[in-house]
């Protein structure tokens, strides 16, 4: 497994509260901005949709690549921020 960035660890490691999108790992000025465009202007309304999808990396990271434009790698590194969250969070 890869290590993880900063903001990753920052990220999983308290709760969300109204952090904005681009507090997510792999989300960046520039993705976050499409999805503020979309109504994806917090973390946790990304979080929604990756609940509302079960949990499912794979269909999340279709999802987000879809929406903002994300590559791979990014898409991947949010869904895995999203993952470790929910399993210390909920």
């Amino acid at each position: 497994m890869s290590t993880t960035s900063q903001k990753h660890r920052d990220f999983v490691a308290e709760p969300m509260g109204d952090k904005p999108v681009t507090a997510l790992s792999g989300i960046g000025e520039v993705l976050g901005k499409k999805l503020e465009e979309q109504g994806f202007d917090k973390a946790f309304v990304v979080l929604g949709q990756f609940l509302l999808l079960r949990k499912d990396r794979e269909l999340f990271t279709e999802w987000l690549k879809d929406t903002s434009g994300a590559n791979a790698r990014q898409a991947a590194s949010c869904s895995q921020c999203l993952t470790e969250w929910c399993d210390a969070f909920l």
